[in-house]
């Protein structure tokens, strides 16, 4: 493992939710910065109008970006992620999606509800950190 997760006393466990609360990288590590990547297939084109399945895809062409890397999802330790038009309901497709590629280890996680994003057909996009030894 590239980082450290630690649980600060007297904080939730975020776990459930789907994040963690702090992530720590060891001096001399390698940090691979991952842009805001959304729901778009090869072509750029959003692959699709449903929020859980461009969830999905953002998540997975983070895992391709830090793949080109030589680096996987357990790297990352850090995630930023922004959601259109924002409500609790969206929680689950992210939560779902950050299990589907963490388990009970995910990252360190920021959500922010936004206004809009690059395109209108963009509903959500997330950044991510990771880090190599």
């Amino acid at each position: 493992m590239s980082h450290a997760i630690v649980h600060p006393d007297g904080l939730h466990d975020p776990v459930p939710f789907g994040y963690r609360h702090t992530a720590s990288v060891p001096a001399g590590a390698e940090l691979v910065f991952v842009s805001g990547q959304y729901g778009s297939g090869p072509d750029g084109a959003v692959v699709s109008a449903d929020f859980g399945d461009q969830v999905r895809r953002a998540f997975h062409n983070v895992g391709l970006a830090v793949a080109a890397h030589g680096l996987g999802l357990g790297h990352v330790v850090q995630l930023r992620t922004y959601v259109v038009d924002h409500d609790f309901a969206k929680l689950g497709a992210i939560t779902e999606a950050v299990r589907g590629g963490w388990g009970d280890e995910p990252p360190a996680q920021t959500v922010l509800g936004v206004a809009a994003l690059a395109l209108p057909d963009i509903l959500f996009e997330v950044e991510a950190v990771a880090a190599r030894l």
